[in-house]
């Protein structure tokens, strides 16, 4: 049996079929395009989240974006020329996620 999804465990039977799009359609089909390289979809998603103040999807894409060889230097910049595209709130809000996602031992 393989390991639950972070779609399966964060929702699992409450709404399965948002699980199923989320898995199968978001990660298995639209994050494995050939068209952008996985470096360059985590920076795109990064960017969108931080854009739109989803905070809480924001701490799991961070994870995602330094296993797709984003380094925090990068990321920080991301924030700090988003606090001027994006507005200053949402620019300090990620940074505070970013703080927390960054302290996190990596694996």
């Amino acid at each position: 049996m393989s390991e639950p999804t972070p779609a399966q465990r964060a929702i699992g039977d409450f709404a399965p079929k948002l699980v199923e799009l989320t898995d199968e359609v978001l990660f298995g089909d639209i994050w494995e395009r050939p068209g952008l390289t996985p470096r360059d979809r985590s920076l795109i998603t990064v960017a969108a989240l931080i854009t739109n103040g989803s905070t809480e999807q924001l701490v799991g894409h961070l994870r995602i974006a330094r296993q797709n060889g984003l380094s925090e230097a990068e990321l920080k910049e991301v924030i700090i020329h988003l606090a001027f595209y994006a507005g200053w709130p949402r620019a300090m809000s990620a940074i505070t996620v970013a703080q927390q996602v960054f302290a996190e031992p990596t694996h």
